[in-house]
């Protein structure tokens, strides 16, 4: 995964702020119907001109690598990540339509740009309803409510660090690895954020947690959303909705190997707190409800009438409108009752939710996704392709995206890998979505969470700080590929 934006001190923020190192954490990438180019690409492929030697193919790739490298930088240089890609996609496609201008062929190129398009938009839609929910829930006051909870529970520290790690290795799977991230990490702090050496190896271990409970649901990260989405375009599928539970034990192991041996060095101390307990405010709960019914109603669209997940979520974003308008009326009636004319409570507004969604990384989204599309045009994927699922094979092929993975974003790597589409079983399909959603652990920078924490713990948790525990988390992901190959075995016939 890579890195995202550093988080803010304000508290939870909205749903996925990717930045430097992109890697992320969303919750969330659902539905099979996002990536409807990945089968154009196999279409038209005998109709488009191999670029990669020419001018053009060198150009468009010094422009992405360029690209990339600013986002990167993103947390020095503070230039929104989003700014980058967008131009690089916008010159890259200008320069290849340029190249079929004069063969005549440039209507090969407008489809192309336009099958990107629509890929791009079920992507956007189906993460900005995700979002939405997310920023209704913290206006809610309900992991305000959750953080209070556990910090006036007076656990010890080593069960604090068991259970924010529990925590986050389960809400990441329905939430994004960021908010989920974010959220722990506030309790650590605001229990043991006196003992620097806990605050350290906790958020190692939410990090570890949040990254793992992400890959094995669709829900749980953008990777395994692609995967999945990708299922629609191919009804042979590449990995339906419940086989991604295969991975439970897998990410379970992945997170547990670390865990266990960073969990020695954790007191048995209680610590002391005093901070004022929070309440969940009227409707939170039935948002959670709300949010569950809308998940529901994707993975049935998909399942049973065989619709893009994207359009039952946005057929789920309607529930919580319908219930934001019931939140207004009653705000309304208790003003007139309490004749309060001036408004001094803000009403609910489910059109504000939409308006905090992450828009920078929704239009960093666009960038990568039109990117990596023009570079597959060109012939840039088949070439990885042919290097990595054929030379190496796909086991070691698999593996090193995890390990990539730990340093350059999961998505444009997954959504690379999607679009070469190797001929692989479906062991080796979960084997890469296993290893892009916990090989971002490997590296503070690596993955969303890790990157936010580093802002969230300024000058506690560090990347060399993290860097030392590296090893260990280097084990639990060897541990969990062998863990795969071994109660998954029947998958890789």
């Amino acid at each position: 995964m890579a890195a995202f934006q550093t988080a803010t001190s304000r508290g939870v923020p909205s749903l996925m702020r990717p930045g430097p190192a992109f890697p992320l954490s969303l919750v969330l990438l659902l539905g099979s119907g996002l990536f409807p180019a990945l089968s154009f690409a196999g279409e038209t492929l005998a109709a488009t001109r191999d670029l990669t030697a020419t001018a053009t193919g060198l150009t468009a790739l010094g422009l992405f690598v360029l690209a990339y490298l600013l986002v990167m930088a993103e947390e020095f240089t503070h230039l929104r990540k989003s700014k980058p890609v967008i131009l690089a996609a916008g010159v890259i496609w200008a320069m290849i339509a340029l190249a079929y201008r004069d063969s005549g062929d440039s209507h090969i190129v407008e489809a192309a740009v336009r099958h990107n398009l629509l890929e791009y938009a079920e992507l956007m839609l189906f993460l900005l309803v995700a979002m939405t929910y997310i920023n209704a829930m913290d206006e809610r006051k309900v992991f305000a409510a959750l953080r209070s909870w556990l910090i006036k529970k007076g656990f010890s520290l080593r069960q604090l660090f068991w259970i924010t790690g529990l925590l986050a290795f389960f809400i990441s799977p329905v939430a994004d690895n960021l908010t989920t991230a974010l959220l722990m990490c506030a309790v650590v702090l605001a229990v043991g954020g006196k003992d620097p050496r806990f605050v350290l190896v906790a958020c190692i271990n939410i990090v570890v947690a949040a990254n793992a409970g992400g890959a094995f649901s669709p829900f749980g990260d953008i990777t395994t959303l692609m995967v999945w989405q990708k299922n629609i375009q191919t009804p042979e599928g590449v990995i339906d909705f419940w086989a991604f539970f295969s991975l439970f034990v897998p990410a379970l192991v992945n997170w547990l190997v670390p865990a266990l041996l960073m969990s020695l060095t954790v007191s048995r101390n209680k610590p002391d707190t005093d901070e004022a307990p929070v309440r969940m405010k009227f409707g939170g709960s039935i948002i959670i409800g709300l949010f569950l019914a809308t998940i529901v109603t994707a993975v049935s669209f998909h399942s049973a009438l065989h619709l893009p997940p994207v359009v039952g979520m946005l057929t789920g974003l309607s529930y919580l409108q319908f219930f934001g308008f019931y939140l207004k009326m009653r705000e309304r009636r208790r003003r007139l009752e309490q004749n309060d004319t001036i408004g001094s409570r803000a009403a609910f507004d489910v059109f504000r939710h939409v308006a905090r969604a992450e828009w920078d990384t929704l239009l960093f989204f666009y960038g990568v996704v039109v990117c990596v599309g023009g570079l597959g045009f060109i012939g840039y994927l088949a070439l990885v392709s042919q290097v990595m699922y054929t030379g190496w094979g796909p086991t070691e092929a698999n593996i090193a995206v995890g390990l990539l993975s730990s340093v350059i974003d999961n998505i444009p790597v997954m959504f690379a890998v999607l679009t070469m589409l190797p001929d692989m079983s479906e062991g080796q399909w979960l084997l890469v979505t296993l290893t892009a959603g916990v090989g971002g652990s490997l590296l503070s920078i690596g993955s969303a969470a890790g990157v936010a924490l580093m802002g969230q713990a300024r000058g506690i948790y560090t990347f060399f700080g993290h860097l030392k525990w590296t090893p260990v988390i280097a084990l639990g992901y060897a541990a969990s590929i062998a863990v795969h190959f071994w109660i998954n075995a029947h998958l890789f016939d």
